[in-house]
Parts: structure tokens; C-alpha cells; sequence
């Protein structure tokens, strides 16, 4: 006997009543997540002040917490939210500010792996933000002190605590040196 799973819809998932978990959709599927950590937040903070100082700095646009939600597909729908998420300024003027979740990917997305998180989820973050549109995906790993940013599936770049971590042509200008996101 087959056990029929009701699929959610991006609506209903903005509706549900608040029971303190934070909730993504992926493809009509519920998945609950638990709070990531202080270690988690200490290293999002980082990286997220240094791109929302730099963002607004240049008014090159949007800089989004983890509490933004990005529809990325529809029917059945999925909304990801990152941990830190950018959109060109171009792209808020065309549509302005949703009042649900956004409509589409981030140019830029942020996640950091908490120590919960199974490689297999993060892969599949990955493929879901390049397949939505994202132009740069950058997984921060605390565990080995590694960042590493996916431009596609084959342009991957990995930087260590030496290195420098740049926006490229989907933040020009934009720097962090690698050791002060661990910091």
C-alpha cells in the first residue's frame, strides 16, 4: 500500500501558522530546518555584513537574510531561502519588493553548511539555485575552513583560508579575504 504525500503549495507555505522552525518547499515537499547554531550565524553574519556594506556602499542592489524566501520553480512549487542571498538593483526596480517571496533566483547565493547538513542537501542547493538562474553560488564550510563558489556545474572554485573570495562580474568589486569569514 502507497502512502499519497499532499504537496504544498509556495501560497500555503507563506500562510503556515509560526511554530518556531523555518520551513523551504522543494518541488510541493515540506522540509523543516532546525537552527543552525551559533558557529552557523556567527559565520553568516560575516559574510553577509561584508556584501551588505559593500552592496549598499555602490547601490548595486539588494542583500536578503535567511529569512527571504526565493519562489524558484512553480507546480509544483519550490521556495529556497539562503543564508545570504543578492539581487542586482536592476532586477528590484523592474519588480520591486514582493510581498510574499521573490520570483526567481538571487544573482548571488550564500550558504553556509551547518553541522546538520548532509553534503547530498547542499548538492542539491547547488543544483537548484544554478538551474533556477543564480550566477554564483558560494558554499562556505566551517568544518574544513573552505569556501567554494559554483559559477555552474563545472565552474567550480575552491578557496582556502589564503585566498580571496570576489564577486566577480555578479558583484564587481566586491572582496572578503577567506580567513576573515572565519574569523
Amino acid at each position: 500500500m502507497s502512502v499519497a504525500h499532499q504537496l504544498v503549495t509556495a501560497d500555503e507555505l507563506l500562510h503556515l501558522p509560526d511554530d518556531g522552525f523555518r520551513y523551504e518547499l522543494v518541488q510541493g515537499e515540506l522540509r523543516q530546518m532546525a537552527p543552525a547554531g551559533e558557529e552557523h550565524s556567527i559565520t553568516t553574519m560575516s559574510i553577509g555584513a561584508s556584501l551588505y556594506a559593500y552592496v549598499r556602499a555602490n547601490n548595486l542592489g539588494r542583500v536578503y537574510a535567511a529569512e527571504a524566501g526565493f519562489k524558484i520553480t512553480t507546480d509544483p512549487d519550490t521556495v529556497r531561502a539562503p543564508d545570504v542571498a543578492f539581487v542586482r538593483r536592476e532586477r528590484i526596480e523592474a519588480s520591486g519588493i514582493a510581498k510574499g517571496y521573490r520570483e526567481g533566483a538571487p544573482d548571488l547565493v550564500v550558504e553556509v553548511i551547518s553541522p546538520g547538513d548532509l553534503y547530498t542537501d547542499v548538492d542539491e542547493k547547488v543544483a537548484d539555485w544554478l538551474d533556477a538562474g543564480t550566477r554564483m553560488v558560494i558554499i562556505v564550510n566551517p568544518r574544513k575552513r573552505t569556501v567554494k563558489v559554483y559559477r555552474s556545474a563545472s565552474d567550480i572554485k575552491l578557496l582556502q583560508e589564503g585566498d580571496t573570495l570576489d564577486g566577480g562580474d555578479v558583484v564587481p568589486g566586491w572582496q572578503m579575504p577567506v580567513k576573515e569569514i572565519f574569523a
